[in-house]
């Protein structure tokens, strides 16, 4: 088994100082009671840290926005309580020489099951519609909204809660910031065609439906710095329907990227469910290798990194085992892509990076289902 040789260079995003190319990529756990950060979180992030992880992008956490979240034990990125708990957490991942940044979050249409009795206001949000007759499935379901789209002063107040936010990001000392702009969330509800109609500047083609997320980029970084790091998770899938396509050719691809390049973002992360699958017929490149062809930003890939069963898969109750990450290093080692998003193998096994590094990945765990309720 190969060691990942190139997986463990060193590489430099700006001020992004990173000890190998390997990325925890971010999973919803709810274990925040009440969004505030708790010392057991801390420690499951440091201990990847400390076993070669080279970058820590943490689960999801909500934005300062009514509607934003639908998960009361998910961390909130507002409030005296839940920032200091991520001080604490930030210093912690550097104190092992690890690098961190926040996933930010806003779930705009999406809609689940309440927890403990908590319900979200998920109905105050969408960009224009609902989205296409009967579309429900996975995990989540777009509802009927209580009110009409959003306006412009509606847009205005998230906007401000993302730049707030990212602000505060920088205060606390984190590597840089990611946006969920991926899986049916608020972002992609104004990507995608089907959900957003509108006809003022956030609406039109796939450049204009960009708008909303070019704003946020803009305003996140003329309140940090030149160089502060902005990640910027897509995906063509969504939670409400696998099948999805948010761009069907890399022509549309290059339309949807070059505003979101030129607005500031630094990486681009690349969600796919399957990493080995090409972007579009005729090349062999993945979406994360169209990405860093069409704006010559760096990209990471990410998708059943080190399994052998994707992740709905594994959700549905299959157990996934170790997998060989043969085909991976040629992708990289080819410079499609350069960064590695790792998700349940990392999740499992906060050792897996280490057994990586010293060619040992099968001895690795399987991951289940359970996996997801344990905070290893």
């Amino acid at each position: 088994m190969s060691s990942g040789a190139k997986l463990f260079d060193p590489v430099q995003f700006g001020t992004l100082s990173l000890a190998n190319r390997i990325v925890m990529a971010p999973m919803t756990r709810s274990f925040a009671p009440a969004g505030v950060p708790t010392q057991d979180i801390l420690e499951y992030y440091k201990r990847r840290a400390a076993a070669d992880v080279g970058l820590i992008i943490t689960e999801g956490v909500w934005v300062d926005h009514p509607g934003a979240w639908y998960d009361q034990n998910v961390p909130n990125f507002f409030g005296d309580a839940a920032l200091a708990g991520w001080k604490e957490i930030v210093d912690a991942v550097h104190s092992v020489g690890g690098r961190i940044i926040p996933q930010l979050w806003h779930v705009g249409l999406y809609y689940t099951a309440p927890v403990d009795g908590y319900y979200a206001d998920w109905g105050r949000l969408r960009p224009e519609q609902v989205g296409p007759s009967g579309m429900v499935g996975g995990m989540g379901v777009f509802p009927t909204p209580e009110r009409e789209p959003m306006s412009d002063s509606d847009i205005a107040d998230v906007i401000e809660a993302f730049a707030k936010a990212g602000a505060e990001a920088y205060r606390l000392g984190f590597d840089g910031v990611a946006l969920h702009a991926g899986h049916g969330y608020l972002f992609d509800q104004f990507f995608w065609e089907e959900t957003n109609l509108r006809t003022d500047r956030y609406g039109g083609g796939i450049a204009g439906r960009t708008t909303f997320a070019v704003e946020i980029i803009k305003e996140i970084r003329r309140r940090t710095s030149p160089d502060f790091p902005i990640m910027l998770r897509w995906s063509q899938w969504k939670l409400q329907d696998y099948g999805a396509v948010l761009v069907s050719t890399p022509a549309e691809l290059e339309e949807f990227l070059t505003p979101l390049a030129d607005a500031g973002v630094d990486i681009i992360d690349c969600s796919q469910r399957r990493f080995w699958e090409p972007g579009f017929e005729g090349s062999d490149l993945n979406l994360a290798g169209w990405a860093r062809k069409i704006t010559g930003k760096p990209s990471m890939t990410v998708g059943s990194v080190g399994l052998d069963q994707e992740l709905f898969a594994s959700l549905g109750g299959e157990v996934s085992s170790p997998a060989s990450l043969d085909r991976l290093e040629a992708l990289l080692d080819r410079g499609d892509f350069d960064l590695v998003g790792v998700g349940r193998a990392l999740l499992v096994d906060p050792e897996w990076a280490a057994k990586v590094k010293r060619g040992a990945i099968l001895d690795t765990r399987p991951f289940s289902v359970e996996a997801m309720h344990t905070l290893y």
